[in-house]
């Protein structure tokens, strides 16, 4: 019996060992810095895209989709469609049209306000935004409490969320930064894809919620851009993000 529990003594120790060996290999983020981009870029990552509203001011998506340096390209981008229960983007119509005729992955997103009507917010974005197959999900823009409870926050984002998945069969991403995401959103929210906001830091979000998509700089620059840009990175293969698009 001994001799039983030191091998499972040794077999838990090995194990730990591993999952720590496991956990330190995820943690570490190689960063080449391009000039072209004028950022660091995190190479880990083979999917890198963009996110933008109307203060890009005029795109050349065409010129965006056609840069590469290296191995690193344009293959998605994010744009704002709406805010709110009555402001849509001025750009947004534009930029998604040109965006998808450029060949890009698009998603189409919404600024969330917890103190305004969650079905009238729904209803603002179903008016602006076709998702079709080949889009990614419709994103839920997350990040200012406007001085409201977790409860409140949680209550009106969950319709807000349920009302597009209901609109688009799909489930929606969350868009957000670790503080607001573990302060007002919690557990709740678990089952929805995040894309995570953590820039100016070396490192991968610090986050035990595991996410799909990392914003990681918002000065970032790309041909047919005349402004910076937010970057991000996607958590898997081109196969992963097809499979995470609208069918």
């Amino acid at each position: 019996m001994k001799r039983i529990w030191i091998g499972l003594i040794i077999l838990i120790v090995l194990a730990s060992g591993a999952a720590l060996w496991w956990y330190l290999r995820e943690k570490r983020v190689q960063f080449v810095r391009y000039e072209e981009f004028g950022i660091d870029m995190p190479v880990n990552y083979d999917i890198h895209g963009i996110d933008v509203s109307k203060f890009q001011k005029d795109i050349n998506w065409h010129a965006v989709k056609q840069m590469q340096v290296d191995n690193i390209r344009i293959s998605f981008a994010f744009i704002k469609a709406t805010e709110g229960i009555t402001r849509q983007d001025a750009a947004f119509k534009q930029n998604w049209e040109r965006a998808g005729k450029a060949g890009l992955i698009r998603g189409a997103y919404h600024f969330f306000y917890s103190t305004r009507d969650p079905i009238k917010q729904a209803i603002n974005f179903r008016n602006v935004v076709d998702l079709t197959s080949g889009d990614l999900p419709p994103v839920l823009d997350i990040e200012t409490s406007n001085n409201q409870p977790a409860a409140v926050i949680r209550s009106t984002a969950k319709i807000w969320l349920e009302e597009m998945e209901k609109a688009y069969k799909v489930k929606p991403i969350i868009y957000t930064n670790i503080h607001f995401y573990e302060t007002y959103l919690g557990n709740e929210f678990d089952d929805y894809p995040l894309w995570i906001a953590h820039y100016y830091q070396k490192e991968r979000p610090a986050s035990k919620r595991p996410w799909l998509f990392w914003q990681h700089s918002d000065i970032g620059r790309v041909n047919g851009i005349r402004t910076t840009v937010d970057f991000n990175v996607f958590k898997g293969d081109s196969t992963d993000l097809a499979k995470l698009c609208i069918p």
